[in-house]
């Protein structure tokens, strides 16, 4: 670790790196929450409830079509998109029809309306799924029960592990992280659905990782350095880490841009929510979390990494 921190210098904790992050971060969160009081989440259907028919043409169909011939069976909203290949489409539609013989009828209407549009006549239904409303309202409460339990618990394990103001460090930064990401998918309109519930999730779990990694070496190096201000600690903390935080990251976003170039639509959206926290969590974990850490730390002056000549003969 010692040839790790001779290599890494980097000051993070000094006064213009602070307003740096602290506005950066700032910005995207207004942003977010924005666009999440203005636009909203676009709600799958997991969530909101309808219909989901996936059917396979022989040959990709045009979607102009598709939509002017399902839009003479009055199904209300109806969204479509190839689901990763051109033959295969994904409609989604708000009707919800009552009983296993209407929601048989509804999806056979469908496939039977899509025939003339298909090449040669060949439509194969592939998939079916109802949601009713009381079943979308009710995963839309789970789902924020979800978080508010994980923050929850996060809270009182780093409280119990460290203490108090690290708790808020690491709490403040993973809500940082789940409100961007979740102001992405507000802004760009993307679909929210419970396979983008579950990155949220999972990004909660990865930040915190990271955010305990440097936590930990921040309390080893208190013990070591006594005598020098929490600054130097932190900071000192953040630089041991470094290279630990930039290889496993890197590690993990090179995987995920794989699954979003390779992976199909399927998998997209969960790849790209997972991206963008992966890429915060690493943020927030020295920009957010540490920086909460030093403010809450009896408001001692910021002092750059280097330590006084004295300092450093009596840092072991």
């Amino acid at each position: 670790m010692e040839l790790i921190h001779s290599k890494t210098r980097f000051d993070f904790v000094c006064l213009r790196s602070q307003i740096l992050a602290f506005g950066f971060s700032g910005l995207l969160t207004l942003i977010s929450i924005f666009s999440l009081w203005y636009h909203g989440l676009n709600l799958g259907i997991d969530f909101s409830g309808g219909t989901l028919v996936q059917v396979r043409f022989a040959k990709p169909p045009h979607l102009d079509q598709v939509r002017a011939a399902l839009s003479h069976l009055e199904l209300g909203d109806v969204s479509i998109q190839e689901f990763g290949v051109p033959e295969e489409i994904l409609i989604r539609v708000a009707k919800q029809p009552s009983g296993s013989d209407a929601q048989s009828a509804l999806a056979t209407k469908v496939v039977d309306t899509l025939k003339p549009v298909a090449s040669e006549g060949k439509v194969e239904l592939r998939r079916v799924e109802f949601v009713g409303p009381q079943v979308g309202s009710e995963l839309v409460v789970s789902g924020l029960w979800a978080v508010f339990y994980s923050l929850l618990a996060i809270l009182v394990f780093v409280a119990w592990r460290f203490e108090w103001r690290f708790a808020y460090g690491a709490i403040i930064s993973l809500i940082h992280d789940v409100i961007i990401t979740m102001g992405l998918f507000s802004f760009t309109q993307k679909e929210f659905t419970l396979v983008v519930l579950a990155a949220v999730l999972t990004i909660i779990g990865y930040s915190i990782n990271d955010t305990i990694v440097v936590f930990d070496r921040v309390r080893e190096e208190r013990i070591r350095s006594k005598k020098q201000p929490m600054s130097y600690v932190i900071n000192r903390a953040i630089n041991d880490t470094l290279s630990r935080t930039i290889i496993v990251s890197l590690t993990v976003v090179l995987v995920l841009v794989a699954l979003l170039l390779f992976g199909g639509l399927v998998i997209h959206d969960f790849a790209l929510a997972l991206f963008v926290g992966v890429v915060l969590g690493t943020y927030s974990s020295i920009f957010v979390a540490c920086q909460i850490v030093l403010l809450l730390d009896k408001k001692e002056p910021i002092v750059t990494d280097q330590p006084s000549t004295a300092q450093a003969a009596e840092t072991p």
